[in-house]
């Protein structure tokens, strides 16, 4: 098997890594929780390609300017950059479908380092009421920003974060929790890369 992935971590808002393995995605997660990783890693984007160390080589050189460093797999940039990209030199979609829980515990801790984010408001963003947002892993799927907090998804008052859980599991992720503005995008961008832009803090912001 022969996988590009994107991976994003709680505790390293901002930044992403990009790798590759031949095993499967959640195998290589596993030997990246080692104990100088607060937080177990999670998969944004997984998938099959045909010639893997030539597209992980194209991303490393696509997105080279964000890069931390020479020697490591990290990049400050939008998760759902990456996955664009990697999308179309992807043979299959293989982002694993259950939840990133390597020992118990692990949900927990992730669930609760997002909740102690500070809570996103789309004037963080310079998004106005009314405006219209769509999913970035679904072409059908839109809201309506209708206060500084909460949308309009099918009708009913929700917020960013509980409507994409919600879009998820009917995509078939077991992820109950996770980040809306990692997901829902404005005019093409997601809110997160908005927020950070508008604070003028890059990709070093804190997420929502």
């Amino acid at each position: 098997m022969s996988i590009v992935y994107i991976l994003t971590n709680e505790a390293m808002p901002g930044l992403i890594k990009i790798g590759m393995t031949t095993t499967t995605v959640r195998d290589r997660m596993v030997g990246l929780d080692t104990t100088g990783v607060p937080l177990p890693f999670e998969c944004y984007y997984a998938a099959r390609v045909s010639e893997m160390a030539k597209v992980e080589k194209a991303l490393h050189v696509a997105f080279g300017d964000h890069r931390v460093r020479g020697s490591r797999e990290f990049f400050r940039i939008d998760p759902y950059r990456a996955r664009a990209v990697l999308e179309l030199l992807a043979v299959e979609d293989v982002t694993p479908r259950e939840e990133a829980v390597i020992e118990p515990g692990d949900q927990e801790a992730i669930d609760l380092a997002r909740r102690m984010r500070p809570r996103f408001e789309f004037t963080m963003a310079n998004v106005p009421l009314g405006a219209e947002l769509s999913f970035g892993r679904g072409e059908e799927y839109f809201a309506t920003v209708i206060n500084d907090r909460l949308i309009s998804f099918r009708g009913h008052e929700t917020s960013l974060s509980a409507s994409a859980a919600v879009i998820l599991g009917e995509l078939g992720y077991a992820n109950t929790s996770v980040q809306g503005t990692a997901y829902w995008l404005y005019q093409g961008r997601t809110l997160d890369e908005l927020r950070r832009e508008n604070e003028g803090v890059g990709p070093y912001g804190l997420e929502s």
